[in-house]
């Protein structure tokens, strides 16, 4: 599948629960994308509280999956080409070099 076909999807999705409506109580902005992403990012760290391995993997994988689509809701409605975005920061990281820990 490709990313924007998981992106229409993600779309429907939202769209269908009413959260793009005017008077969505969860306004889809890039303000609130943002720091819902942040926070599923966060859960993401829970599966990994005081051990070097998940607790759950199935439970991390959805968690994984709540931060892909908050990334890519947020970049659609800030029109952003994610796959792009992706492609370039893999290009400008091939030339960069990171310090020896």
């Amino acid at each position: 599948m490709q990313l924007k076909e998981l992106e229409e999807r993600m779309h429907a999705f939202v769209g269908g629960k009413g959260w793009y409506d005017a008077d969505s109580p969860k306004p889809q902005t890039p303000r609130n994308l943002a720091v819902s992403l942040v926070i599923e990012a966060a859960e993401v760290l829970e599966h990994f509280q005081w051990r070097e391995e998940p607790r759950n993997q199935e439970a991390l994988a959805s968690e994984l999956a709540d931060v892909a689509l908050y990334l890519l809701q947020l970049a659609s409605i800030s029109s952003i080409d994610l796959e792009q975005a992706i492609l370039d920061k893999l290009e400008q990281n091939k030339a960069r070099e990171w310090p020896a820990p």
